[in-house]
């Protein structure tokens, strides 16, 4: 009876954290104990490798605790972040539904726990739950709208306008409001900060110094306080 106790405590655990899952917006606790019940756990150190751009994909990916850099590497050797993960997000969602390989490398930043679903298990639940599976392309739609906005922005914008919609995404993602303004605690380094908007460690530094002399920032080392949201939105036009 004590295994059993324990696999449920571990169910409840998970079924807390699946619902603050967006794909899973709106599901019930049994829904969501049926997908907590293919999950599997496993704790990574920091600079692992999940999976290589090109491998076949075999599964959806939640970070439960840390972070993890899902890149891409150009001809030229260059890195180019698609997306810091953090707890509460999932990566990897490309593979749903598609025998295809993985379209960027997953790496770990710091010791972090990851939850995965095998792409067989998960879509055999959902397709014992239609509810599941409209929510689930719903995230996916949102999340090809991203992509192509990224895509957008690296054609068509400077490195000012680049960096200012990126910290508008990363406000509007993750950012806290407070008396000031909405504060990001950005938990990575200023090259990590460029490769995600597409230019150079000096260059996103330079513009952020010029954001703050113009008021509309102030920066604390990872921290970063959008003090004037509607001036940063008119450097992306």
């Amino acid at each position: 009876m004590k295994g059993c106790k324990n696999i449920q405590g571990r169910n409840m655990n998970r079924v807390d954290f699946l619902k603050k899952i967006p794909y899973f917006k709106g599901l019930s606790d049994q829904e969501l104990e049926v997908i907590a019940n293919v999950m599997r756990e496993k704790t990574y150190p920091r600079g692992y490798i999940l999976f290589h751009e090109g491998e076949f994909g075999e599964a959806v990916h939640f970070v439960m605790e840390g972070r993890v850099k899902i890149y891409k590497v150009s001809e030229d050797g260059r890195e180019h972040i698609l997306y810091m993960a953090i707890p509460g997000d999932i990566f990897a969602e490309v593979i749903l539904f598609n025998e295809v390989n993985y379209p960027a490398t997953a790496e770990v930043m710091e010791d972090t726990r990851i939850a995965y679903i095998r792409n067989e298990d998960l879509e055999n639940v959902l397709m014992a739950n239609p509810a599941m599976a409209v929510a689930i392309i719903k995230v996916l739609n949102k999340r090809l709208m991203d992509a192509q906005q990224q895509v957008k922005n690296l054609a068509l914008h400077n490195s000012h306008g680049r960096t200012a919609q990126m910290l508008v995404r990363l406000a509007e993602e993750r950012g806290r409001k407070t008396g000031e303004g909405v504060e990001l605690d950005l938990n990575m380094s200023r090259q990590e900060l460029a490769n995600m908007v597409g230019t150079t460690r000096e260059t996103v530094t330079r513009v952020l110094m010029s954001f703050k002399k113009y008021k509309v920032i102030d920066i604390d080392k990872t921290t970063i306080l959008i003090r004037d949201m509607e001036k940063l939105r008119e450097w992306i036009s």
